[in-house]
């Protein structure tokens, strides 16, 4: 995650860790269809063929990762916006300082209310 992160700035990068019985089995990186510094995307095909390949895999996606590279790894509006789409998620956020450095953090959005872990 830190090195898709640091590949992909200043945008944000994105991607899905999926797991199997409560813990983590892959990372998986995509390519943020937004290509911007402020938000992220993963394209809908892409969603549609990984949730194809959990059903058939027995997984499940356990947490859902991105980077910040203009603010601190803490979710942003849009990051409680969007988590009300995929409840019991986790959500990593890389934050990149200016230098590359990597602070991860891990949080769960539920009901807008964030929580660290």
């Amino acid at each position: 995650m830190i090195a898709h992160a640091r590949q992909d700035a200043p945008d944000e990068c994105c991607g899905v860790v999926l797991a199997r019985d409560g813990a983590a089995v892959e990372v998986r990186a995509y390519e943020n269809v937004y290509h911007s510094p402020l938000k992220f995307g993963i394209d809908g095909l892409a969603l549609l063929k990984l949730n194809d390949e959990i059903d058939e895999k027995g997984l499940d996606i356990g947490a859902i990762y991105h980077s910040h590279t203009r603010t601190p790894p803490y979710p942003s509006q849009t990051d409680i916006n969007f988590a009300a789409g995929w409840p019991g998620v986790e959500w990593i956020i890389v934050g990149l300082d200016r230098a590359g450095e990597a602070t991860v953090r891990t949080y769960l959005i539920e009901d807008a209310h964030v929580r660290e872990l």
